[in-house]
């Protein structure tokens, strides 16, 4: 089993993945005949049904995900950032909450989470054949160990679709018909184009990843894993039973990822080079021991850019023209001696007419070997880290009225941030605003705040500050804004043979 999976990481370290299968859609959820290669013809051998699982694990690569929309948008939206004066207008229509239905960024996050789904629903329904025609006992568990992998992936997808385009779960939410998402299981069958309710959706998330449990073995799991292991399919069910207010189950997911062993906080008071704390290199290298699961990029086979909007040191090389900086309000939530400040923001002067000095975000300033060839503000995405099983477990143990229990993770995680102390208490009348600012200071520019705020039933207000944008800068989001929820990308209501209805914000 060590050699074959030594062998399937082989192919996430290539500098160009191999896909064998190219989806090229109509609507995102129908297949263009010609443009891949016959069901017949696929995955009739191992080796093809690693390099399918090695394409499911490129599409992860889409700067329309984790390394640009999928994680910029939600926290654009919200209350996190201002856009200067004289900006590009990257991302402006989010800022100003004037988002519509046709916006490409809208329909491309569909897009490639639905490109996402339907690759595995390939390797799905070519896996009783293939494992059928096995006879090496080493490649059978193997292959069984690779749909869990498919089933992790298609869940993941599937609940970033459900945060993206539905309503917050919640007993009047989700049984409401066509509140969920489109379900697609089948690749070669035809299915109903319509969306099942909020329930069902999250119903398919949950079966994928309990069976993607029993076929992934603890064995593997280990930190910076770029696959999905059995600790990364807790994690996504910890974050899923959150969303869905079902507290015993948030903390006991949480609670087998915290307790497993396998993963540690980043330290910020010990270094690992003379320069550099764990902290800090968690996001100057991407590489930490709480990873659970991150993207992997080389220079020579990457997404996106996350720091270019906060950064666009490319423009000349010599300034900084950020699009976006960090909202006061959001610098204001570190105290001294919380050393994520220092690892987020660094005070720099721009190369705008006005000369704004501003704590720009430089989170994603880059991976230094990508920098180093040349590649600036990009970062390997690292959607499921170990500070956010904390904050899960510790908002569970909250809404169960363990307030103890809950202080306790928060000051663990806190003390690895901090140079000194960190120790915090929630109570019944402070835990929501506590946990609140906690996850802003943590995952700031991590795509969860406005969904965050969406699930919490929170709006918020902007008011002007230094050189922002004066469309924008001015704005009150009621607690029930449509638009907290995206609209239904147009072409995928208007295509033939859907039954697809839109959200409110259509």
């Amino acid at each position: 089993m060590n050699g074959i999976m030594n062998r399937f990481l082989t192919y996430i370290y290539r500098t160009a993945a191999v896909v064998i299968l190219a989806f090229s859609l109509v609507s995102c959820l129908e297949k263009m005949p010609g443009d891949y290669i016959e069901e017949s013809e696929g995955m009739q051998t191992f080796n093809d049904a690693e390099q399918t699982l090695t394409g499911i694990y490129s599409a992860f690569m889409s700067g329309s995900l984790y390394s640009g929309h999928l994680t910029l948008c939600p926290d654009i939206q919200s209350d996190l950032v201002y856009a200067v004066k004289g900006n590009s207008n990257k991302y402006g229509q989010f800022w100003r909450w004037n988002i519509r239905s046709t916006d490409s960024e809208i329909g491309s996050v569909y897009a490639a989470l639905y490109k996402i789904i339907g690759r595995c629903n390939f390797f799905l329904e070519k896996y009783d054949n293939l494992k059928a025609s096995l006879t090496d006992d080493g490649e059978i568990t193997a292959l069984d160990y690779y749909k869990g992998e498919v089933l992790c992936a298609r869940a993941l997808a599937y609940s970033e679709l459900i945060k993206c385009y539905c309503k917050a779960y919640s007993d009047e939410t989700k049984d409401v018909a066509d509140g969920g998402v489109v379900i697609r299981t089948k690749w070669s069958e035809s299915e109903p184009v319509r969306r099942a309710t909020l329930a069902e959706s999250y119903s398919l998330v949950i079966s994928d990843l309990e069976q993607a449990m029993e076929l992934l073995d603890e064995e593997y799991d280990s930190y910076n894993n770029y696959y999905f292991t059995h600790a990364a399919a807790c994690a996504i069910r910890a974050r899923v039973a959150l969303f869905m207010q079902d507290w015993d189950n948030a903390v006991k997911y949480s609670t087998l990822v915290i307790e497993s062993g396998t993963f540690t906080l980043a330290n910020s008071r010990a270094y690992v080079t003379s320069t550099q704390t764990f902290l800090n290199y968690l996001w100057t290298n991407d590489s930490s021991y709480e990873i659970i699961w991150r993207i992997g990029f080389t220079p020579t086979s990457y997404g996106g850019a996350l720091g270019q909007v906060f950064l666009n040191f490319t423009k000349d090389y010599h300034y900084y023209y950020p699009d976006y900086v960090p909202a006061q309000s959001a610098l204001n939530l570190y105290a001294s001696g919380d050393n994520r400040y220092g690892a987020y923001f660094s005070t720099i002067k721009t190369g705008y007419e006005s000369a704004l000095e501003w704590p720009l975000l430089i989170k994603y300033i880059g991976n230094e070997s990508f920098i180093s060839n040349k590649i600036y503000h990009v970062n390997m995405p690292k959607p499921l880290r170990l500070a956010e099983q904390y904050l899960i477990r510790a908002e569970a143990y909250c809404r169960q009225g363990k307030y103890n229990l809950a202080s306790s993770d928060l000051t663990v995680l806190r003390q690895s941030r901090y140079t000194t102390g960190g120790n915090i208490g929630v109570n019944a009348e402070n835990w929501l605003e506590t946990i609140s600012n906690e996850r802003v200071r943590e995952l700031y520019m991590e795509g969860f705040r406005l969904n965050d705020l969406k699930r919490w039933g929170m709006g918020f207000e902007r008011t002007p500050q230094s050189e922002s944008q004066e469309d924008g800068s001015t704005l009150k989001v009621n607690k029930d804004n449509a638009l907290f929820v995206w609209p239904i990308p147009r072409h995928e209501i208007e295509a033939p043979g859907s039954e697809i209805k839109g959200n409110e914000s259509n």
